[in-house]
């Protein structure tokens, strides 16, 4: 089958209309992006949208070979005025099979939000999945064909855990191409967008690509060490949780533990839960190099430096005294353990830390020791690591890659 993305934006556009935010600021030119709808093969037309004649003419396509046009979410706003020729424009029931004249085949996949997904057989044996915008599908699809979809298009910046029940079902597997479609105003564009994609295993394109479904392209090279830096409320547990929020099934690590009577602490900790998904397990430990070294899910480590926090206490690194003596011998052999599990392990790993120093120098021998410490952590842990983020104020600067 032969896709061409006649739009790949949100059903508002990029930018979006009267919208100021910097991202619509940006999305000018070559970065804007209509309203996505996808021509395929030049016969079926999913998501019938403003312009799409004109688009589909600079793309080098007509419309005038389209036989079935399918509609796949509530369209606000004024209707979209149908262009001379083509057939009336509709949905499919969810679970009903549509055979089309062009010898393509479409089956409705239920949503667990308003919309209709489409799984697209062509005459060729290749298998597309259409999602709407905002949508994901209901249940497990157990119905389907159990062979992974050559290609998804999905709002995978919108829904990421949609191709998270994809992954854990096989709908998506090594060999599936995963673009993102309905592309909206939360993720600036150019390198940011690609990021971002790129960390669930996707890729974004410009409206008017042609792309051929089952044709090899090189997927997102996903680096298997991460480490996320940054200051206080910077959004780095945020960005290391983007990292993963497209995988099934995630391991959360909280080196920080509980704290008794703390209800700051405890409201900090709930915040955090809120926001990962579902099926995500969490472990309250700071024992990190057997975890490392197990196999299983990815790893998401929040934080090293509570880790190195619990490893000076057991050192006694805090009495100059027993520092001297034993402590800094003792943390620098933790440490290398830490370090070497790291290097060693099989497991998809993000790591977070907070980036020290800064010129502000702690009045206490005790907090310089803790300084020195965890920027020497910090220093070695990213040595380990294929790609190393910095975040600061919600900004990611990618430091190694």
């Amino acid at each position: 089958m032969e896709l061409t993305l006649l739009g790949t934006g949100t059903p508002q556009g990029l930018p979006r209309p009267g919208c100021p935010c910097a991202t619509c600021a940006l999305s000018v030119g070559t970065r804007s992006r209509a309203a996505t709808a996808v021509l395929v093969d030049g016969a079926l037309l999913l998501d019938l949208t403003p312009g799409a004649v004109l688009a589909g003419a600079r793309a080098g396509h007509s419309l005038a070979g389209v036989r079935q046009v399918l509609l796949t979410h509530p369209h606000d706003g004024p209707a979209v005025e149908l262009p001379p020729g083509l057939p009336a424009a509709g949905r499919v029931p969810d679970g009903r099979e549509l055979s089309v004249i062009s010898g393509h085949r479409v089956r409705a996949v239920p949503m667990d939000a308003p919309g209709t997904g489409y799984e697209v057989t062509g005459p060729d044996g290749g298998r597309l999945l259409y999602l709407p915008p905002g949508g994901a599908p209901a249940g497990t699809n157990g119905d389907r064909d159990q062979r992974p979809y050559d290609m998804v298009l999905a709002d995978v910046l919108g829904r990421p855990e949609a191709l998270a029940r994809l992954r854990a079902t096989g709908a998506i597997g090594p060999a599936t191409e995963v673009i993102a479609v309905h592309v909206d105003h939360d993720t600036p564009p150019g390198r940011e967008l690609e990021r971002r994609c790129a960390a669930a295993g996707a890729r974004a394109v410009r409206d008017g690509t042609t792309v051929i479904v089952g044709e090899y392209h090189a997927g997102a090279d996903l680096p298997r060490r991460t480490l996320v830096l940054g200051g206080a409320r910077s959004g780095k547990s945020l960005e290391a949780e983007r990292r993963l929020e497209s995988f099934p099934e995630v391991v959360y690590v909280a080196t920080g533990g509980t704290r008794d009577g703390d209800a700051e602490w405890a409201q900090r900790i709930g915040l955090h839960r809120e926001r990962r998904p579902g099926s995500w397990r969490t472990l309250e430990t700071c024992e990190l190099a057997p975890l490392l070294a197990e196999p299983g899910p990815p790893l998401l480590i929040d934080c090293l430096a509570l880790w190195l926090t619990d490893a000076m206490d057991r050192a006694g690194a805090w009495d100059d005294a027993v520092w001297a003596a034993t402590g800094q011998k003792d943390l620098i052999e933790r440490v290398a353990e830490l370090v070497a599990a790291v290097r060693a392990s099989r497991r998809r790993v993000v790591l977070v830390s907070n980036e020290v120093g800064g010129g502000v120098v702690p009045a206490t021998a005790s907090g310089r020791r803790f300084r020195d410490e965890l920027g020497r952590l910090n220093a070695v842990v990213a040595g380990e690591c294929e790609h190393v983020l910095l975040v600061a104020a919600g900004q990611v600067l990618v430091v190694k890659e």
